[in-house]
Parts: C-alpha cells; sequence; structure tokens
C-alpha cells in the first residue's frame, strides 16, 4: 500500500502542484486550506504525511502542527516554507516539524524531503 499524504496549503495553486507532484508515488488522501481543517482532516485520514505550508489564515502551520502531533506524537509534516523564513521553520521545527522543503516548490527537492521522512 503507498504512502497517504494530507496536503494542507491556503494556496490553491499550490496544493495543486504538491498534487501533481506526488500523485505518481504517493496517495493523495485530501486537501485543506488553513490548520484547523488540517487537525480536522488528520483525525479523520489518519495520513502518513503531511505536507504543511506555514503562513495559513485561522490557523497557521505551526500552530497546527503543534495539534496534531499532540494528537500523534508519531505522526509525521513536512513543512513548506517560503525562502526567508528561517525564524518561523525554528518555530515549526520545535512544534514537531519533521522535515521542509521551500517554495518556490522543485520536484526533486519534495521527492527528497517525503523520501527522507519516509526513511526515517
Amino acid at each position: 500500500m503507498s504512502t497517504g499524504v494530507l496536503i494542507v496549503d491556503d494556496s490553491h495553486f499550490m496544493r495543486n502542484l504538491l498534487r501533481q507532484i506526488l500523485e505518481q508515488d504517493y496517495r493523495i488522501l485530501g486537501e485543506a486550506s488553513n490548520g484547523a481543517e488540517a487537525v480536522k482532516l488528520y483525525k479523520e485520514y489518519d495520513p502518513d504525511i503531511v505536507m504543511m505550508d506555514i503562513v495559513m489564515p485561522k490557523c497557521n502551520g505551526i500552530k497546527a502542527t503543534a495539534a496534531i502531533k499532540k494528537l500523534d506524537p508519531n505522526a509525521r509534516v513536512i513543512m513548506c516554507t517560503s525562502v526567508g523564513q528561517r525564524e518561523k521553520m525554528k518555530l515549526a521545527v520545535k512544534a514537531g516539524a519533521d522535515g521542509y522543503v521551500t517554495k518556490p516548490f522543485e520536484e526533486p527537492s519534495v521527492r527528497k524531503a517525503l523520501s527522507d521522512v519516509v526513511a526515517a
């Protein structure tokens, strides 16, 4: 059975881009446009990996990651961050992020981040 992924980003364009990169090798279980939705869908789908944007309305990726890790300490979350968000990335790691990719996404870096987390 293939690895199930939940994609979380407030940008429809970014969610589509991640879906296109991943759907060949991973099962896309669902998509959320904010952190609150991500936590709800995490409970519903129990994904193997969450691709989580950091900056989102309602509930940002850092808070959502902390909430998901509280629900499931073994949850694996890869943060999606824009270049220059080093401080936010440190907070994300503190919240429990297992890896990260930098926007704009390049397929090899996204695939490597996922395979590193899957292998760990």
